[in-house]
């Protein structure tokens, strides 16, 4: 027994920085007494680890009317898991889940499926399904076995086989052939051998369906918060694990700095002391009493304190010397120093936490392994999303913040030029600010007036009826007091995070590209996204290749086209550069990103609308004024997009009113023609909003009428105007605004 003692003292693996794992453990071999000294070994390995012992170590008990059962956890998980939570207060479960995958266990094995280990972290509760590790080997003599190489947690090998064994015996289990032991120091091994005529894998689902080669590990995570037994989630447990080590951090300082200045009074004591030796030393000597005698003469004579003239007169007469006495300065010096460092830490809590942040890391570092039970995907395991029907829908969002989403069904196609239907009812005053078709997969994000980019998934935007106004958006997004969203742009559920660029032009005519993996990670609370000028804002937002064509309108009519690669990449916190050069007054109002085959759509204010050729707007360098796009003095310009023939439209306007039409019938016109009438408007009603979607074969629409088309441009018109864009494009581009990064 003794040897055996040696044996695991030496040979044992620590786990996670508090779990011993030993072989002979699974055996009990072991007496007692010896349990008792792993387990103040298992107590000092965790004193020195200071981990969250809930999670990283296996907790079960029962009591009257509760218990609980917390799987173990890898440490390099949890630490992760923690460090995530201080720097996202608000992170969600999938956020956390990142970084911990589920429970890990010292006996590795599988576990099978998701769904269990989502339930229990986000309700508290759940069940697991852990399954050992076994594989079907073929021997050299053709013989077919079963090699079981790892067991569920808490599960007793020795009892394992012998229910193996009896349900061979009561013939529950057929073609098994011998059951062998050859676990050794090396690992567990534990042979089946397997009949020729029989099934191994037939025999292999039959064991993980009788025995506890499959165990289900269910999972109460019920712990004492202030003396208060509470089931918490994932999240929960986190939170108050990091708020105790935010507690111990400042309890811990708040020691340290009173044991400081305590020692720091009495080092100014004995530095005053020795300025004046000769004193002390004469009163001293005067004293015909005892030590209690000197340091009340001291005291009353010098205005030293208690602890000061205790120190004096307990000073030995070595430390009167020049080096002991340059030791005192320099330790009064020092403490100083940690004084008021220590007092620092207490007054900012950002300190505090970076602290616990630091040791955690250094626990992961010292303590940290690889995870070694695998979780494996099940076939037909239920997702939350796998719950949610893939939908085409129409997302709108106001000018006062309503958001909501609509099956893009409900907008019929309409004949050119017709009334439409109420889009949604809206407060006075309200109107629709952005709107596009996307999938409930895909996400939406969303740019605040001050530059903050968030990004929900579509279905957790709350369907509305044709009619309805939806749900303001700050029950979605934590925006801050007076902050407004100001562009809602899709983004596919198949894009890839990297390769591609967000491209941002602001209603000042400055444009920014950044690299979307710089958004990889965009918190609940937002992340900045751009650095906006004052009086300035977001006009338009949108995922870039990086090689695209755009072309930048401005509502009095101008447009510029250039490669977005002549806008250099920079980073989030930029404010951009110059993309057109604004006359006074004037303002973007779109930016289409070319694509071969398009047409520019063009809207005005008071519904009129036609389409260009792309190649008529010739490529120019950015930072210019730009050619015409619409003749300013007939209407304003509300909206530009590039559309196919194949493509319908959706039209909103002030009032509400949403109408769907198809873009071929929309007829192509040069850059300075006016179009035709694409959406009747009521009084004091004008269009504010343009969106591409999919075409409706099932539409009738009505022939375009050619007398509702304004007269084309004369030549000599023609002319006139085509020379001016000439000239205009022959300007310098305009300087760059100095760039503050």
């Amino acid at each position: 027994m003794e040897a055996l003692k040696k044996k695991i003292l030496a040979e044992g693996e620590v786990y996670e920085g508090n779990i011993l794992k030993v072989d002979c453990f699974l055996n009990h071999q072991i007496d007692f007494p010896f349990m008792k000294e792993v387990g103040r070994e298992f107590h000092r390995l965790y004193k020195d680890a200071g981990v969250n012992k809930i999670l990283t170590i296996e907790a079960s008990g029962i009591a009257v009317g509760m218990a609980t059962n917390i799987p173990p956890h890898n440490l390099s998980e949890v630490i992760d898991g923690c460090i995530a939570y201080i720097d996202d207060p608000d992170i969600d479960l999938p956020g956390l889940m990142e970084h911990i995958k589920g429970p890990d266990f010292p006996t590795a094995g599988i576990i099978m499926g998701r769904s269990g280990i989502r339930a229990a972290y986000a309700t508290g509760r759940g069940k697991i399904t852990l399954r050992g590790r076994a594989t079907i080997e073929e021997t050299k003599s053709g013989r077919t076995q079963i090699i079981i190489t790892e067991i569920p947690y808490m599960v007793n090998k020795a009892r394992l086989i012998e229910h193996m064994a009896d349900l061979v015996k009561e013939k529950r289990i057929e073609g098994i052939t011998g059951l062998n032991d050859e676990t050794n120091r090396k690992g567990m091994r534990i042979v089946v051998d397997v009949r020729k005529d029989a099934n191994a894998q037939v025999i292999l689902n039959q064991l993980y369906q009788y025995t506890q080669l499959q165990d289900t590990v269910g999972v109460i995570m019920l712990a004492i918060d202030h003396k208060v037994p509470k089931v918490l989630t994932l999240k929960q447990m986190l939170q108050k694990y990091v708020e105790f080590q935010d507690e111990v951090v400042r309890r811990r300082t708040q020691y340290d700095l009173k044991k400081a200045k305590e020692r720091a009074h009495i080092l100014e004591g004995l530095k005053k002391a020795t300025d004046i030796v000769d004193e002390l030393i004469a009163t001293i000597r005067a004293c015909k009493g005892g030590m209690a005698e000197a340091k009340a003469a001291i005291m009353e004579q010098f205005g030293f304190d208690d602890p000061q003239a205790d120190a004096i007169v307990k000073l030995q007469l070595g430390r009167l010397a020049g080096l002991e006495i340059l030791k005192i300065e320099e330790e009064l010096a020092s403490l100083q120093a940690k004084i008021e460092d220590w007092e620092a830490i207490l007054a900012d809590d950002a300190r505090v936490l970076a602290i616990v942040k630091d040791e955690l890391l250094e626990m992961k570092k010292r303590f940290g392994d690889e995870r070694r039970t695998e979780i494996q995907s099940v076939t037909g395991e239920v997702d939350i999303e796998d719950l949610i029907a893939e939908e085409q829908c129409v997302y709108t969002l106001t000018e006062a913040g309503y958001i909501k989403r609509q099956l893009k069904a409900t907008y019929q196609a309409q004949r050119r030029g017709g009334r439409g239907i109420s889009g949604m009812t809206r407060k006075e005053e309200d109107i629709v600010q952005e709107m596009f078709v996307g999938s409930t997969h895909d996400y939406v994000l969303f740019v605040t007036d001050r530059g903050r980019l968030f990004h929900i998934k579509g279905y957790t935007i709350a369907e509305g009826s044709r009619t309805s106004k939806g749900m303001n958006i700050v029950n979605l997004l934590q925006l801050a007091e007076g902050e407004k969203v100001t562009n809602m742009i899709c983004q596919s559920k198949d894009a890839e995070q990297s390769g591609g660029y967000v491209t941002m032009v602001t209603k000042q005519g400055l444009i920014k590209r950044t690299p979307l993996e710089q958004y990889a990670n965009i918190r609940k609370s937002g992340l900045i996204g751009i650095a906006l000028n004052e009086g300035d804002a977001l006009a338009w937002t949108r995922l870039t290749s990086g090689h695209d064509m755009l072309i930048v309108a401005t509502r009095n009519g101008q447009a510029i086209r250039f490669n977005e690669e002549d806008a250099r990449p920079m980073g989030r916190n930029g404010h951009g550069v110059r993309a057109i050069r604004l006359a006074e007054g004037d303002e973007v109002v779109g930016v289409c990103i070319c694509r071969e085959g398009g047409t520019v759509l063009t809207v005005t204010e008071n519904g009129k609308g036609r389409r260009s050729d792309i190649d008529t707007y010739r490529i120019t360098a950015r930072g210019g004024k730009g050619i015409r796009n619409y003749d300013v003095s007939r209407d304003k310009v509300a909206a530009v997009k590039i559309v196919d023939d194949v493509d319908d439209v959706l039209l909103s306007s002030q009032e509400g009113i949403i109408i769907r039409l198809h873009a071929n019938e929309i007829p192509l016109q040069s850059r300075y023609g006016s179009g035709v009438r694409v959406m009747r408007l009521g009084e004091n009603d004008k269009v504010m909003v343009l969106a591409r979607t999919d075409h409706d074969d099932e539409a009738q629409t009505e022939k375009i009428d050619a007398s509702e088309a304004d007269a084309e441009p004369t030549a000599e018109q023609l002319t006139e105007m085509e020379a001016a864009d000439a000239a205009a494009a022959t300007e310098a581009p305009e300087a760059d605004p100095e760039e503050k990064e």
